[in-house]
């Protein structure tokens, strides 16, 4: 039986490969074939893709701690396998035949995302919209198949499910951080998107999207923004985990050209080392901690309140927050050596701070929507709570 532990079981079984081939990743500006490859044969990306179209249908927690996992090894692939597994999961929100017609010809389907709508334009038709727009930033779209693009319409935000038939690649990412994503941009003349590909945002948010009631998990009840952000989060807290590891490995045998003293016998070395294992140990707790409560409460027929849904929002990005300040905190510690870029902790370094500049990580914002509602003030953007 295939259940949680056997999932990070195979997660950590990658974790080898990932770091060897985190370079050739950089170098190809998006995952190679040979990490989806493993990615599909592991079984990973089906985690909590529902049970009715070849998935486990695990709470979707799991989908954090195998992102978490995979971190450890190379962060763009991290983030790519919590992007395309996440999906699998909101796929599951959308109307019946929806969700039909994108598992039609596979379980291991692949969908990109960019939610951004400001390009788009969106313009009722019968059954359905015409779409077209530019989007950026939809990470691991070269090997997907569908991408799940936002748009405005007069009844509120949506997401429309479009097939790669149906728009073009524009190759924009050429960055310093998070090569290995992919995240390049989607553009669409114009197509139509009929309504059974269309997701009513508004109603994800309060866990009565069409999936609530055709599929048994409680990952289609809970108001999807309590978890979604942590789909960020948590490969940057694999990262975290990533450095640690390097750092621990490299440490013992550096030797301080001033005195020839052993690097790791250093006090220093040692206080740094320890606060930063506590900052990624921290957060892995607060994440953990948020996915028990949320899918707790779930079970015993209780929604989560306000003041608790803007804290799983403050918590997605002050996870990301810690997670960056561990990787920092080694980075500073480790020398002139560590900018080579046959150096790993490099890599972590640049892939850290590019991921958490993502807005749903971003740690003012969510900051400051909390401490409105501890005050008792109106929430500034209610729709991303």
């Amino acid at each position: 039986m295939v259940d949680r532990d056997e999932l990070l079981h195979r997660a950590a079984c990658l974790v080898p490969a990932l770091r060897e081939r985190a370079a050739h990743t950089e170098e190809l500006r998006q995952i190679p074939q040979e990490t989806v490859d493993d990615f599909h044969t592991s079984g990973i990306l089906r985690a909590s893709q529902p049970a009715r179209f070849g998935g486990y249908e695990i709470d979707y927690p799991v989908v954090l701690d195998i992102a978490a996992e995979l971190g450890r090894g190379c962060g763009s692939s991290s983030w790519c396998y919590s992007i395309w597994a996440s999906h699998n999961w909101l796929v599951g929100m959308f109307p019946e035949k929806g969700q039909k017609e994108y598992w039609a010809d596979s379980a291991d389907v692949l969908s990109s995302t960019s939610f951004n709508p400001t390009r788009a334009k969106v313009d009722a038709a019968p059954g359905g919209y015409r779409l077209s727009g530019h989007w950026d930033f939809s990470s691991g779209c070269d090997a997907a198949d569908w991408a799940m693009l936002g748009g405005m319409t007069a009844d509120g935000l949506r997401w429309f499910l479009v097939p790669r038939s149906d728009f073009t690649i524009e190759d924009t990412w050429f960055v310093s951080g998070m090569r290995g994503t992919g995240s390049k941009d989607i553009v669409i003349e114009e197509t139509f998107v009929p309504e059974h590909r269309v997701g009513n945002v508004a109603a994800m948010r309060e866990g009565q999207s069409p999936g609530r009631s055709l599929h048994g998990s409680c990952n289609y009840l809970i108001p999807y923004s309590s978890m979604l952000s942590y789909t960020l989060a948590a490969p940057v807290l694999g990262m975290s985990q990533g450095a640690v590891d390097v750092f621990e490995e490299q440490v013992m045998g550096r030797v301080t050209y001033t005195t020839g003293d052993n690097l790791g016998e250093n006090p220093s070395v040692h206080i740094r080392l320890s606060e930063a294992e506590a900052e990624v140990h921290c957060a892995r707790l607060i994440m953990k901690y948020d996915g028990e409560e949320l899918f707790g409460q779930i079970r015993r027929g209780e929604m989560p309140w306000i003041n608790q849904r803007a804290r799983y929002r403050r918590n997605q990005a002050y996870v990301a927050k810690l997670a960056v300040r561990a990787v920092d905190r080694l980075f500073e510690a480790s020398g002139g050596h560590v900018l080579f870029n046959s150096n790993p902790m490099q890599r972590f370094h640049r892939d850290a701070h590019a991921a958490s500049h993502h807005f749903g990580i971003h740690w003012e914002t969510q900051a400051e929507e909390y401490g409105r509602v501890r005050l008792g003030l109106e929430l500034k953007n209610p729709g991303r709570i």
